[in-house]
């Protein structure tokens, strides 16, 4: 019988992958290739799109010789990607028309401050379940469209089109000018604050509150779907699934049933929780949004809360710093103390996510004194990404009214026992790593293979979920209520520090 496999395309904020997979959930072989980041302002974060899909060209290949197959053997390929990332570009040449605004962006503060004060602004989380943000695609889209001479009359025309990663990278693999397919799933599109969160389809009163033309925009799909085959780079595998990069991590976790969370410790980090066929609207920060949908069957909702600087604090403590060499260097600098002597670091280089959602936030380090020493400001880098999952957590437990009792984790900071550990002592709950750590590319690959029956249901998909390593609390619970104390004392001092800069293009 000849072997046959799922492919995953990881489009990271930093890096694209190519992976594998067997029917046992087993990685076969990995490319991947970084793409390089643009600041050409204070706050302005960009990608080249172009560059992106280059580096898809070639690590589909390399994958596919690294595990020593054809394109024959591989059923299925599964798209997931950066979400609010926003791509604009022409439909008749394939150029983008600048490059893509990245989700860490924060250029359109001006225009956010602008759009509150509009009417309707009171129907927008409504329908949409995401609050006013410059986190989200469409006032980057807005932005792109005041700014970008002629872009308006271009979309107007129909002759640019938008995408988020996802799209971008379907349309140029099914065809690209030459009859590359305009979609999106459901999860990607419920981040740009332009789909009505009901329906699952693009509002027109949102689309008229930013200022969106319509023929911008490409059809939302079902996650699990068979949205056609690539005739470029790999030609003839069939794309069976496209998600947004947490939505994929929530379903390679099997996080199917009501309650079930994860969290993706990456750059940021994103814990979702699966709300079942019920819409949860927050009263506690969190977004409402989607977890996933396959096929012709209801979606499954989620909360979300999405923390902006987890990984990057540590990146920023390496390379602005210096004070370690490599990321896994934090773990043994931080075990040279016991606490965090009293400091404190709350990271809000570009304002703080959920729960607050305060985009004028500016980070802080609070405590200092001569007593603290490297070792201290590395345990206090450790601690922030878990007091950030706790006080997420807590708004999750209070909107559902159901207490997390596990916390399923991936991506590469859980690599970090000491964090782990911290994390599972602020939470007071276990904190499980499975042992693919890969759970984004493989949510994408498990979609995918649903969708053309490689594997046959969401059951046999649980069966291989695997531990790989757990974590109790182990914390005096008076410390970590102390703890949590001076934590949410040193987050209210980040509020309103900076004030909203007019940007426009030179």
């Amino acid at each position: 019988m000849v072997q046959r496999f799922v492919m995953a395309i990881d489009q990271g904020t930093t890096s694209t992958r190519c992976i594998l997979f067997d029917h046992n959930a087993r990685l076969v072989s990995v490319a991947q290739r970084e793409h390089r980041q643009y600041y050409p302002r204070p706050g302005w974060v960009e990608q080249d799109a172009v560059e992106i899909w280059r580096n898809v060209d070639r690590i589909v290949p390399q994958a596919l010789r690294e595990a020593g197959i054809t394109a024959e053997a591989v059923v299925a390929l599964g798209i997931t990607n950066q979400r609010e990332t926003a791509v604009v570009w022409d439909r008749h040449t394939g150029v983008p028309v600048g490059r893509a605004i990245v989700w860490e962006d924060i250029r359109t503060e001006e225009l956010i401050a602008d759009l509150e004060t509009r009417p309707g602004i009171d129907e927008v989380r409504e329908r949409c379940g995401l609050p006013l943000a410059t986190y989200f695609s469409a006032p980057s889209l807005r932005w792109m469209l005041d700014n970008t001479a002629g872009l308006r009359d271009r979309a107007e025309r129909g002759d640019v089109l938008f995408g988020t990663m996802d799209t971008w990278l379907i349309w140029n693999l099914t065809g690209g000018v030459n009859g590359g397919l305009h979609v999106t799933d459901v999860t990607n599109a419920s981040r740009t604050m332009l789909m009505n969160l009901r329906t699952q389809e693009w509002d027109a009163e949102l689309l008229a509150f930013f200022g969106i033309p319509r023929q911008l925009l490409p059809e939302i799909r079902p996650s699990t779907e068979i949205h056609g085959r690539t005739s470029r780079v790999v030609p003839g595998i069939r794309i069976g699934a496209a998600l947004g990069d947490q939505h994929a991590a929530l379903f390679g976790q099997t996080c199917f049933a009501r309650g079930e969370t994860k969290c993706t410790y990456g750059t940021g980090s994103f814990l979702l929780m699966n709300t079942g066929t019920t819409l949860v609207r927050s009263d506690n920060g969190l977004l409402t949004t989607i977890g996933y949908q396959i096929g012709g069957e209801p979606v499954t909702y989620a909360l979300e809360g999405s923390i902006a600087v987890t990984g990057s604090l540590v990146q920023w403590f390496r390379d602005n710093l210096g004070l370690i060499h490599s990321a896994p260097e934090i773990e043994t600098l931080a075990r040279t103390v016991t606490d965090n002597g009293g400091c404190y670091i709350v990271p809000a280089f570009s304002g703080l996510f959920a729960p607050h959602w305060h985009s004028e936030a500016r980070g802080i380090i609070v405590g200092l004194t001569s007593y603290i020493t490297k070792g201290h400001l590395a345990r206090a880098v450790l601690e922030a990404t878990a007091w950030q999952t706790r006080e997420v957590v807590d708004a999750m437990n209070a909107d559902l009214c159901v207490p997390s009792r596990v916390l399923k984790v991936d991506g590469g900071m859980t690599a970090d026992h000491l964090l782990m550990q911290f994390i599972a002592d602020v939470l007071d709950i276990p904190v499980m790593r499975p042992m693919v750590a890969e759970t984004v590319s493989l949510g994408a690959a498990y979609a995918a293979g649903l969708a053309v029956g490689y594997w046959p249901d969401l059951e046999g998909l649980r069966r291989n979920w695997h531990l790989a390593a757990r974590w109790t609390p182990q914390l005096d619970p008076q410390v970590r209520e102390s703890e949590y104390a001076n934590w949410k004392r040193a987050v209210e001092l980040t509020f309103g520090w900076a004030r909203p800069r007019r940007a426009t293009v030179q």
